[in-house]
């Protein structure tokens, strides 16, 4: 029995003269996925994704496949259907057959049929009749509820064949990753972070990640952490190039020469300007953050103003107005936050004041910052940067170019 995997679009669907741009996206991410896994077809009708396995192989990873598709941004619905002629004499035998060990026992049914092709010669309400009866005298146990049915049978008549499934999952929604551009992710190794960049992928962003880095006050299972977050939201991009950068030296002379009530202010503002080096070079038009406003002292109101004031690029912060528990929710749903959670320090966690500014004031933070060589600290910082490529699908290992 042929078994295709229909993908319906979302938010694609109302994107009018540009949708051919968002549609060639979505396909060839399909299409990455499908040819690392096997030997399937991928081909589009009618606002729908067709992913057919062609051998043998190829069927029994669908299920594999299955899951892929469903981190697939661009698709409202997904579901796993058995193809057939367009023929009642076919189409009912294969649905009694396809469904027959799907159907829990004592399910309560309704069946509903959707005739894009209209020179089928039965209505949309005459095939959903006909499937549904005779699945009912194949199951008995089987009940009818045509308001609040437990589970859907669906009959699809379209161009070229018909499809038979028991009801869609939902789909990742959102529009294409890359569709919107190119953006930097700042990558903490918190649970906040992660969450940030998985929103703005399903708002059709690529993501490039930058981690700071404080060897030999943060080690290397801190970095390794980060690494595996970034491997992880590959699950829902693709490929992530993630850059690091050290910060060592920064921090060192701002312990020795600031306020400490301002140490982590003045940093996060060396982030700022080396991340919008970072972005420039790597065609990134927006920084990203974790941030989520007053959930630390470094993010209320008049710290996030002092920050992004040395922000060459646009910043955006899509956790700010989620709280925590919103956070963690994300965060378990996507997968990345058992990583997050390991007990290993980032930068940010190196020389915290006691007593941090809540309410800053910019001039003070400029004449802290003035008791600093701040050119040479970020020629030095800049000059410390690699980059590390994690592929998730061509070959699931770490290449590091210095």
């Amino acid at each position: 029995m042929r078994e295709v995997i229909l993908c319906k679009y979302g938010e694609i669907i109302l994107k009018g003269a540009n949708k051919s741009t968002f549609e060639s996206i979505l396909l060839k991410d399909v299409k990455r996925r499908a040819k690392a896994i096997g030997n399937y077809s991928v081909r589009y009708m009618q606002s729908t994704v067709y992913v057919e396995p062609l051998d043998e192989d190829a069927e029994d990873s669908i299920d594999e496949m299955f899951e892929q598709i469903r981190h697939v941004f661009g698709f409202a619905g997904v579901c796993r259907a058995a193809a057939c002629e367009k023929d009642m004499d076919v189409i009912v035998p294969r649905a009694v057959e396809y469904l027959r060990d799907k159907l829990p026992y004592g399910a309560v049914i309704r069946a509903e049929a959707k005739r894009s092709d209209k020179n089928f010669p039965l209505s949309s309400p005459e095939i959903a009749a006909e499937v549904g009866g005779a699945i009912l005298e194949a199951r008995p146990d089987l009940k009818v509820d045509l308001k609040n049915p437990e589970v859907t049978i669906r009959i699809e008549i379209r161009d070229k064949e018909a499809y038979i499934h028991a009801g869609q999952e939902k789909g990742a929604g959102g529009i294409p990753a890359g569709s919107a551009g190119r953006g930097l992710l700042l990558l903490s190794g918190g649970i906040d972070s992660p969450v940030a960049g998985y929103m703005m992928m399903k708002r059709g962003l690529a993501i490039d990640a930058l981690h700071f880095e404080s060897f030999p006050y943060t080690s290397e299972l801190a970095r390794e952490k980060v690494l595996t977050l970034a491997k992880e939201l590959t699950e829902y991009c693709g490929r992530i190039c993630v850059h690091v950068i050290s910060l060592t030296k920064i921090q060192e002379e701002i312990r020795d020469k600031c306020e400490e009530d301002y140490f982590t202010l003045i940093l996060r503002r060396f982030m700022m300007r080396l991340a919008t080096m970072c972005a420039e070079e790597n065609g990134c038009l927006a920084i990203v953050t974790g941030e989520s406003l007053g959930q630390v002292a470094s993010q209320t109101l008049p710290a996030i103003v002092a920050t992004e004031a040395e922000a060459g690029v646009p910043v955006f912060r899509p956790c700010i107005g989620l709280d925590k528990d919103e956070i963690v929710v994300t965060a378990r749903q996507i997968g990345t936050f058992d990583t997050s959670i390991l007990p290993y320090e980032d930068c940010c966690t190196v020389f915290t004041p006691r007593h941090p500014k809540t309410r800053p004031e910019i001039a003070k933070i400029e004449a802290e910052e003035a008791k600093l060589d701040r050119e040479a600290l970020i020629k030095d910082a800049w000059e410390s940067r690699y980059r590390v490529v994690r592929y998730q699908f061509e070959n699931g290992g770490a290449n590091y170019e210095r």
